[in-house]
């Protein structure tokens, strides 16, 4: 029985032998060195590159062209560009060339004002003199405040009015149409003074005091307010809530009233982009800037000015403080609630997007693997339908934001 087993040990121990000699092992652990693995996980950035030019070869392009960069905000550095240069429409991305523009030139403490003023002299229950409503282009006037302009007039003691109501509209000009806008679109109206978007002010005024017993012997009209008035009660709506909406909802009514904010006429607005264009390093003569929404197929843009001006809102704590929390949140609300759910860019890109006929677009910024920063621009012309754009933006998305 001994010799059995001291045989059985001779023999594993030249079958270990064996194995040894020829090089296998059981154990990765007790392999040499230069055996081990030398594989190493690429880096993200190389990743993306990859991604990205994979997309890229999407049947998509064989019709239509994409203009695409991203750009490392933590590290200051280019990631991934294609077409950056070339110049397109940007639809509603244009909102965010005037979001900044309008945050760097008026500052994120700015209201939009609608003013009631009178003149003349209150005896007896009786305005002897005139109402002058002051426009200020503020689109999220509605009934409400409208109803607190009634209130004011009443708590005056002001039961008969002598005079006329007037819309002193010289906040802007009197330009319905913005520059390169189809007759045939939804457009927004562009008037200083509005209920609830809707160019009706004077009428539902004049209504409103007459059903809470206000007698109003003049006419309405538009008048200049003279210098003698006093002011009687002012509406504001912050900034903040103007941009919100404007970003969120994409709302172009909003936008344009933020363009004429800068300026009484679409000249004297454009003159405020195009400093920035100007101050971060580019030419104006390169771009054009036709109005505030994006609505104009006159707008010409290119991805690497939209990143230029994401940057500077970046390092401009006064502007990004606003502008960033005014951006749809992928998967969450906004314009991008419903897009890139289940995807590592859920509630993790904040963008503006946009669309016309033939353009989709996406700009905006996202956090990365390594925890970095990194904004981008990205539009599609040319295409068909609106959700091809928006699917190639989505999966770009995905990619920049997977490990």
């Amino acid at each position: 029985m001994k010799a059995k087993s001291i045989l059985i040990a001779a023999l594993m121990f030249v079958a270990t032998t064996n194995i040894a000699a020829q090089g296998y092992w059981v154990n990765d652990s007790t392999a040499p060195e230069n055996q081990q693995s030398s594989y190493e996980e690429p880096a993200w950035e190389d990743k993306i590159v990859d991604r990205l030019d994979g997309l890229l070869k999407s049947s998509i392009f064989k019709t239509s062209t994409v203009g695409i960069e991203v750009y490392d905000i933590t590290d200051n550095k280019l990631l991934y560009t294609y077409n950056e240069q070339q110049t397109m429409r940007p639809a509603s991305t244009q909102k965010v060339l005037t979001a900044v523009t309008a945050l760097d030139r008026l500052g994120g403490y700015y209201e939009f004002k609608t003013r009631l003023y009178y003149n003349g002299e209150i005896a007896d229950g009786s305005l002897h003199g005139d109402l002058y409503c002051i426009g200020g282009f503020d689109p999220a006037f509605n009934a409400e405040d409208l109803e607190s302009f009634v209130s004011a007039v009443i708590e005056a003691g002001i039961d008969t009015i002598r005079g006329g109501i007037y819309a002193d509209l010289h906040f802007k000009d009197d330009g319905r149409l913005g520059e390169g806008w189809c007759w045939d679109d939804d457009n927004p109206t562009l008037t200083p003074l509005m209920v609830a978007k809707k160019d009706n002010f004077l009428q539902r005024f004049s209504s409103m005091l007459r059903q809470r017993g206000v007698v109003v012997y003049g006419s309405t009209g538009e008048a200049d307010t003279p210098h003698t008035a006093r002011q009687l009660h002012i509406v504001t709506h912050s900034i903040d809530h103007i941009l919100k909406r404007m970003m969120k909802n994409s709302d172009n009514t909003y936008a344009e009233s933020m363009f004429y904010q800068l300026g009484g006429t679409s000249k004297q607005a454009k003159v405020y982009v195009n400093a920035i264009i100007q101050k971060v390093g580019l030419n104006p003569a390169d771009y054009y800037v036709a109005d505030g929404s994006g609505l104009s197929l006159y707008n010409y843009v290119s991805p690497h000015e939209e990143v230029m001006f994401l940057r500077y809102a970046y390092d401009h704590k006064e502007i990004f403080d606003h502008l960033y929390p005014s951006l749809p949140i992928a998967g969450v609300d906004g314009t991008l609630e419903k897009r890139m759910r289940g995807t590592h860019a859920e509630g993790n890109v904040h963008a503006k997007t946009g669309t016309v006929t033939g353009v989709s677009a996406l700009a905006g910024y996202l956090y990365a693997p390594n925890n970095h920063f990194i904004c981008f621009s990205i539009i599609n012309m040319g295409i068909r339908q609106a959700a091809t754009g928006r699917n190639f933006q989505d999966q770009a998305c995905a990619a920049l934001c997977r490990p």
